[in-house]
Parts: structure tokens; sequence; C-alpha cells
């Protein structure tokens, strides 16, 4: 089986000119994608089991792969929950390798062309290490999701985990794989 297209361009083409274009010695310090993570918390909606089995499922049907139920960490009185116990609070994928490019690409190419009035993707969403995140209000935008799916809306984070990344270098990776960032008003 070939290796997803997002990949191959990276090896060919990206990797050598990222490395031109942030002046590194070695192409080990270029920017590389290490894994994205896909996460929906469930919210106040935790005790009603039809909704987070159908956010289990379709993070399931967006990612390929079954996603990890989030128990809660810390007990909170005011919120009725209890450490580690009871209906999840969230659910989280973690996608690496073939995976990871073949979602990224769907995402840029197929997903956020979907998103109503969409104007392009935040430059700000970038943390100290260069990791970048992306959130998205309905899941309805990917192709995957049925009606039935869709009668549930909820959310999603998607985070971006590049290796040797500072912002600038992040912004670059993600550029060359063709993330539709906002326009800068100068």
């Amino acid at each position: 089986m070939a290796a997803p297209r997002l990949k191959q361009l990276y090896q060919a083409k990206i990797a050598k000119q990222l490395q031109e274009e942030l002046g590194l010695a070695n192409i080990n310090q270029v920017p590389k994608l290490e894994k994205v993570v896909i996460s929906s918390g469930v919210g106040k909606k935790r005790e009603d089991k039809k909704f987070t089995e159908t956010v289990g499922l379709t993070l399931t049907k967006i990612t390929g792969q079954v996603p990890t139920a989030r128990l809660p960490k810390k007990s909170i009185a005011t919120f009725k929950i209890r450490k580690g116990m009871g209906a999840p609070v969230g659910y989280l994928a973690t996608l690496r390798n073939d995976k990871m490019y073949e979602f990224v690409d769907r995402l840029i190419n197929v997903t956020l062309p979907h998103v109503r009035d969409f104007h392009g993707v935040s430059r700000n969403a970038f943390d100290a290490q260069g990791n970048y995140n992306l959130g998205l209000k309905e899941q309805t935008v990917f192709p995957e999701i049925t009606f039935e799916d869709a009668a549930v809306l909820h959310g999603l984070e998607i985070t971006f985990i590049i290796k040797n990344g500072s912002k600038e270098g992040s912004t670059k990776l993600l550029e060359a794989f063709g993330m539709p960032f906002e326009k800068e008003n100068k």
C-alpha cells in the first residue's frame, strides 16, 4: 500500500524547502508533524448515555479508530463529579503515522471547505512549543457523519503536535500542507 499523499509530499519536497527557508543546518531540525489529537468533551450532558455514546461513535467515524473515554481526574462537588467514577467527561483519539497524514489531508482539502462562512483558521492558535489547536463547533462538517449522527451536535478540538516546532516553523509547515490560514490585515 502506498504512503499517504501528504507524507510523500513532506518527504520529497516540504522538508528540504523548510530547511532552506528556516536556515537550518540539519534536516532533522525541520518541524515535523508528530501526532494529531482529536478530542471532544461532553460537558453538562455527561449523564445522558445516548449523548456520550454518540460523541464516541462520531469520533470513531471521523478518526477511523476507537477513541479513549476520559474519566474525571479530580472530584468537583459543584459539578457532582467524583474522581475516576461515573460517566466519561470526554473522548480522545490520537492519530500517528499514515492515519495522521490521511486525516490531515481530509481535514484540509475536504472538511474545512465545508465550514459555513469560513474565512480561514486563526494564526494565533499556536502554543509556545509550536503546537497548533483548532476548534470546530460542529462535527457535521466531516463527510463521514450521517444525518442520524447530526441529530446530536457537539464540538471538536484538534491539536497538531509538531516536533522541533516554533510558531514560525510550525506555521510554515502547516502552510506547506495547505492549511487555509486567515489573511493578515496590514
